[in-house]
């Protein structure tokens, strides 16, 4: 049953409710990977990366939400469960137990540039079916590389 139409093609609505489909599933798990880490975070760089985990985390729930009713509002019912994200997320699992500071950064680091991959094919894939989606995409991408240039530099650049 469809209660809304899109005025989108079929054969581009499809494309369109893959990328913001894999986009909120990517968004929801961001949120969920910050907060944990949010919880478990320790060393000398604790308040710093506390603090800024919240941006990351109300960054990605906003995001999320956008993102979801853009496609409620072409008819795709947006699926944001726990089970569907933790059966399609392709973001490492955080470790259980405490996260230094170093780690909290690269685990961030590598959670965001997954994230970023991706929304980049997502962006590419939108262009001709639908830009007012893809130009959604190109502001949320640009947030994220925001934070991975921020997580990044508070780790030195260093990988280690």
């Amino acid at each position: 049953m469809s209660v809304v139409r899109s005025p989108l093609p079929e054969e581009h609505l499809k494309v369109v409710g893959d990328a913001l489909q894999g986009a909120l599933v990517d968004l929801v798990d961001l949120h969920l990977v910050g907060k944990q880490i949010h919880w478990t975070v320790v060393g000398p760089r604790f308040r710093t990366i506390h603090l800024q985990l919240d941006e990351v985390v109300a960054m990605a729930r906003e995001h999320a939400d956008t993102v979801a009713e853009r496609a409620s509002a072409l008819g795709l019912p947006p699926d944001g469960r726990a089970q569907t994200v933790a059966a399609t997320s392709a973001l490492d699992a955080v470790k259980d137990g405490w996260t230094d500071d170093a780690q909290a950064i690269r685990t961030l680091v590598d959670a965001l540039g997954a994230v970023i991959a991706r929304m980049r094919e997502r962006i590419e894939a939108t262009d001709e079916p639908d830009p007012v989606t893809q130009d959604i995409l190109i502001e949320v991408t640009r947030d994220l590389e925001k934070h991975h240039w921020m997580f990044q530099a508070e780790n030195g650049g260093q990988r280690g």
